[in-house]
């Protein structure tokens, strides 16, 4: 062994003149050896759960011998073997404390990514488990622009604009300019239609958990909106995609009660929302 060798070699070159001299040399740095290694053991195992192996040493009686006998290099050789033990030991348990640690490091990368994808699932349900929507329903018997505002109204314009940007399918543009009409003209009329048809457009986008928050908002901040009743049926239709059909259908409940003179767009689709969302006879 390194150590052994090292220091057999270093006892068999001390010239015969000086024997007790080159011995306590070597001896030192035996010494100076176990205190590095006691040094690295308090390091790794500050609770003193590893103790040092340390031969039994006649120190005394080595000191008082003038010259180099047999059992000083039994002694040397014995206690680098120690020494060397006691390293391997130490190596041993490093390396399976850093396995150990690389495991919990892949758990918890795989923890969060599992997290995440949760999350995905939760605001972006899959297709498969959607309602087909009313094939009577196209964007512009839905929501059109109005043409009844008067002219150079800045928020009809705005919203007209938004309108155009969901008709052709660009709802992330469209879901920016619609929020930005109901922000800047939030006393104008166009405020209830536009905070709908932005719902509308998170819902076409696939984000019926966003969709469900600005439709609430809208009916409940806006209860006299124009599109008050609308943003209540497109709850519904939000709950039912994200499989909450019992909040649906008192969604649905409440809209026939509260707004009975509801447009005929709304009124014609409610049977079958009803039935999407397996709620009992209507009131």
């Amino acid at each position: 062994m390194r150590f052994r060798l090292l220091a057999l070699i270093l006892i068999a070159g001390m010239p015969a003149s000086a024997p007790a001299q080159r011995t306590d040399s070597v001896e030192r740095r035996v010494d100076r050896l176990e205190q590095e290694l006691r040094a690295v053991q308090r390091r790794v195992f500050p609770g003193g759960r590893a103790q040092f192996v340390e031969p039994e040493i006649a120190r005394e009686e080595q000191a008082a011998r003038p010259g180099v006998s047999g059992d000083a290099l039994a002694s040397l050789a014995a206690r680098v073997d120690a020494l060397e033990a006691q390293l391997r030991t130490l190596t041993g348990q490093v390396e399976e404390q850093g396995f150990r640690t690389r495991q919990l490091e892949d758990q918890i990368a795989q923890i969060r990514t599992d997290l995440g994808a949760r999350l995905d699932r939760l605001e972006q349900p899959p297709r498969a488990a959607q309602p087909s929507p009313p094939a009577a329903e196209t964007p512009a018997a839905a929501d059109p622009p109005a043409a009844d505002a008067p002219a150079g109204d800045p928020a009809e314009a705005a919203y007209n604009a938004g309108y155009r940007l969901w008709n052709a399918g660009r709802h992330a543009e469209a879901q920016q300019a619609l929020n930005a009409v109901a922000t800047r003209h939030p006393n104008s009329r166009w405020a209830s239609w536009a905070r709908n048809l932005e719902g509308r457009a998170y819902l076409d986008d696939d984000k019926p958990a966003t969709a469900a928050r600005i439709f609430l908002a809208n009916y409940q901040d806006n209860p006299r909106g124009e599109r008050a009743a609308d943003s209540l049926y497109f709850l519904g239709q939000a709950l039912t995609r994200l499989n909450r059909r019992p909040e649906a259908c008192r969604v649905y409940d409440e809209l026939q009660e509260v707004y009975p003179n509801m447009r005929d767009f709304i009124r014609q689709r409610l049977p079958q929302a009803r039935t999407d969302a397996r709620c009992g006879n209507s009131n």
